[in-house]
C-alpha cells in the first residue's frame, strides 16, 4: 500500500483512479488509528473500487492550550492497520504541506458550531473545515465516512457540504466501543489505569439517560441533571458540558419532542473525552 506525502503526487493517483471509471472513498484521520477507524475503512473498501485514508494531526483545530505536540502519532502502527482494512493508499502530508507561511482563508460554519464542543474549544471547528474543505478539494471522493462519535463534527461537515454544493456522500458510521464501553479514542492512550477504569462513567452516565428516555422522561434538565449526578460519583472526573441539543441544528432544547443527539465531554484526569447517543437511536 503506497504511502504518499505530497498534494501532487495523490492528485496524480486520483486522476488516473477515474480516468478507469472507480469510484472513491475517502476516510480523513488524525492518525494513531484504532478499530473505530478500521470500522470506516472496512465501510469504506465495502462501497468503493479504490479508499484513501489521510493521517494527517491537523494544527489549526487545537487551541493554544490543547495537547497538539503530545497527540500520539505512529506512522507504521497506522499503516498496517490501514493495509490489513483494505486501503488502497495512505495520504500524510505535513503541515507545510497542507498549509504555507502566509496562509490565510479558513471556513467558517455559524449556528452548528456555537454549541457542544464550539462552546469550550473556540476556533476548533473553524480549523475542522477549513482541513476538511482543503482534503475535499485534494482527494475528490465519491463518498467521505466520518464516525458518529464526533456526532458535531459529522453534523457540522453534512452541513458544509450541502451549503457549498459539494458533489460528495457524506456516510456516519456507529460508534465502536470497548467491551466495557468505553468509545474507542487516540486519546485513550492517555489514561492511566486508574483513569481508564474510571472514563466508564460517561457511558454508564448516557445509559442512564437512555432508561429515562424509555421511561418517558422527556426534559432536558432532569435528564441532564441525572446523568451529571451519575459522573459527579466519579472523583476523577470532571465535566465539561453534558447538553441535549436538535439532532440538525445542535442547538439546546428543553423538551425531547423530536430527534436529539445527548452529548458529553468530560475530563478524566487531564484526558478530555467525548461520547454521545442519538434519540431515537
Amino acid at each position: 500500500m503506497p504511502i504518499i506525502y505530497t498534494i501532487p503526487e495523490i492528485r496524480k493517483y486520483v486522476k488516473a483512479w477515474k480516468e478507469e471509471g472507480l469510484s472513491i472513498g475517502f476516510v480523513p484521520t488524525m492518525g494513531f488509528l484504532h478499530e473505530g477507524h478500521k470500522s470506516l475503512i472496512e465501510r469504506a473498501v465495502k462501497e468503493n473500487d479504490r479508499v484513501i485514508v489521510s493521517d494527517f494531526v491537523n494544527p489549526t483545530q487545537f487551541g493554544p492550550k490543547e495537547d497538539l505536540k503530545t497527540y500520539p502519532r505512529d506512522l507504521d502502527r497506522d499503516s498496517q492497520l490501514c493495509e490489513q482494512a483494505g486501503a488502497s493508499l495512505l495520504f500524510c502530508p505535513s503541515p507545510e504541506e497542507m498549509y504555507s507561511e502566509d496562509y490565510t482563508t479558513y471556513v467558517n460554519m455559524e449556528q452548528l458550531s456555537e454549541e457542544l464542543c464550539g462552546k469550550s474549544r473556540p476556533n476548533h471547528f473553524r480549523g475542522v473545515c477549513t482541513v476538511v474543505t482543503k482534503l475535499f478539494h485534494i482527494v475528490t471522493p465519491h463518498c467521505a465516512y466520518f464516525g458518529k462519535k464526533d456526532a458535531q463534527q459529522l453534523a457540522i461537515i453534512q452541513r458544509m457540504v450541502r451549503d457549498l454544493n459539494f458533489d460528495i456522500k457524506i456516510v456516519g458510521c456507529p460508534i465502536i466501543r470497548e467491551e466495557d464501553g468505553l468509545a474507542k479514542s487516540s486519546r485513550n492512550t492517555y489514561l492511566n489505569p486508574h483513569e481508564r477504569k474510571a472514563a466508564l462513567v460517561l457511558s454508564q452516565a448516557l445509559n442512564l439517560g437512555k432508561q429515562h428516555l424509555l421511561q418517558g422522561e422527556t426534559s432536558s434538565n432532569v435528564l441532564i441533571d441525572a446523568m451529571t449526578r451519575q459522573i459527579e460519583q466519579e472523583p476523577l472526573a470532571k465535566i465539561d458540558y453534558i447538553n441535549i441539543v436538535d439532532a440538525s441544528s445542535m442547538q439546546l432544547i428543553e423538551t425531547v419532542n423530536r430527534p436529539v443527539l445527548c452529548a458529553m465531554a468530560v475530563y478524566i484526569g487531564k484526558t478530555r473525552l467525548i461520547d454521545n447517543f442519538f434519540w431515537p437511536e
